[in-house]
């Protein structure tokens, strides 16, 4: 199916006269340049972001706000770091130029390397007075928090939003917890695959005669850590009129409600209840997935033109258009079991390749179901340089996933890549103004 979505966002250059200093890492792309074109300045240069976050939501929201420029300062447990750091196998091989430093880490995990590029990362326990100091410090020096933890656990640690809006009014406190500040589960812990379940994405999920299924990513903690970047920008744009912070309350259970879109609305419209059908949609027909001989495609015949070219040029069954069954939307609708029974018998007889030619150019949406490998070697994949490679200090070259947007035909740089455990420790805590004497004290009695 070929589906276009146009946006346009207009978003100020925030300026800070002073800022954290970064490390630049170099890094390769996996196209030919672009260089001719324009792009556009990164639009948060300036901002600070304190990521306390971990796992999937924060980190991917923090890392859109690195990617438009802001310095993120991802703070970590100082042992282990966040846990996507340890989920591994797969994880990229560690090259023997690794920092000795970091010798004592295990290699760097594939997940927790796709949602944390272009930040930098400290170590730090704020349990302790001396930690909790280097924490009020880096508050005072930043724009933006972004936080994971369950509701109002920061806040017995002096970190709550009330806390940090004392050292600095201006401070933008986003919060992503499992269900919200308020309310009866507010202190619930929040995983994408619970909520998936409690919020109506599971049940609408799977084959009809199948038991409900997850999605196969975590598409609630992605949505969430897209809403929450949003909310930031916006606090920031607030914060240019107010010259206030804001606290952000963004959670997995509302945005999952909100991404029902067309099924909550006929529920809250007609009290219509949703049933699971697999990959075919509920009132149109034919829209869903059928095998071919050696594979499959999905096939989305959206209104009466498109089912004619369906039936008379690529089936080549014109009877099926003046057939009263299938006539209609509606009809299809009352009949899918038999018109589905047909198209299948006619798609199993030829290999998927035949059915991409005689598809292509009709104006009848479709596309072949492919693996990942499939995927990346889409010709549109690569026409659009959906990869990146970085230099990594202890893994070497590793490729990405790129930026997903483009701003007048550019990306925005991948200039850092996803760090290895307390890399920037020394580096932030200098810019703090901590003498190298109590660095090193720090270190030794684990408190950084």
């Amino acid at each position: 199916m070929r589906l276009l979505s146009l946006n346009r966002a207009i978003v100020p250059h925030f300026i800070k006269t002073s800022c954290l200093s970064r490390s630049v890492a170099s890094f390769t792309s996996c196209a030919p340049s672009r260089d001719s074109l324009i792009g556009m300045p990164p639009p948060l240069k300036g901002i600070r972001v304190l990521d306390l976050t971990r796992v999937l939501a924060g980190p991917t929201a923090t890392m859109l706000l690195a990617d438009l420029g802001a310095d993120v300062i991802k703070v970590e447990e100082i042992s282990k770091g966040d846990d996507t750091r340890t989920w591994n196998p797969p994880a990229a091989p560690i090259v023997p130029s690794a920092p000795v430093e970091s010798s004592h880490l295990p290699p760097e995990s594939a997940y927790f390397l796709a949602i944390n590029r272009n930040k930098r990362s400290m170590t730090v326990n704020f349990k302790t007075p001396e930690g909790l100091e280097i924490m009020h410090r880096l508050i005072k020096k930043s724009d933006v928090l972004v936080e994971n933890f369950t509701s109002g656990k920061l806040a017995t640690m002096g970190l709550g939003y009330e806390d940090c809006k004392k050292l600095n009014p201006r401070l933008i406190y986003a919060s992503i917890t499992g269900y919200g500040q308020t309310g009866p589960y507010r202190e619930a812990p929040g995983y994408d695959v619970i909520v998936e379940a409690e919020a109506g994405l599971m049940h609408i999920t799977g084959e009809p005669d199948r038991p409900p299924s997850k999605v196969g990513v975590a598409a609630t903690d992605i949505a969430t850590g897209l809403y929450a970047h949003g909310a930031i920008l916006a606090a920031l744009l607030s914060r240019q009129q107010t010259g206030k912070g804001v606290w952000i309350d963004c959670n997995l259970f509302e945005t999952q409600i909100a991404g029902l879109t067309n099924i909550a609305s006929n529920y809250l419209i007609a009290g219509q209840e949703a049933s699971r059908h697999g990959t075919a949609h509920t009132s149109v027909v034919p829209y869903q997935v059928f095998p071919c001989r050696d594979g499959f495609l999905m096939i989305g015949a959206g209104n009466n033109k498109q089912f004619k070219l369906l039936a008379e040029k690529i089936l080549d069954n014109p009877a099926l258009v003046t057939d009263p069954r299938f006539a209609t939307n509606e009809a299809r609708v009352a009949n899918r079991a038999e018109l589905i029974n047909i198209i299948t018998d006619a798609l199993q007889k030829q290999d998927r390749t035949h059915w991409i030619e005689r598809f292509t150019g009709l104006g009848v949406p479709f596309g072949p179901i492919n693996n990942i490998k499939q995927t990346f070697d889409h010709p549109q994949a690569i026409a659009r340089q959906v990869t990146v490679e970085v230099e990594h200090p202890r893994a070497g070259k590793v490729k990405l996933v790129a930026p997903a947007v483009t701003y007048n035909g550019k990306r925005m740089a991948v200039h850092m890549p996803p760090p290895w455990l307390s890399e920037h420790t020394m580096e932030v805590m200098t810019e703090l103004g901590y003498p190298p004497e109590i660095i090193k004290s720090l270190r030794e009695r684990s408190i950084i």
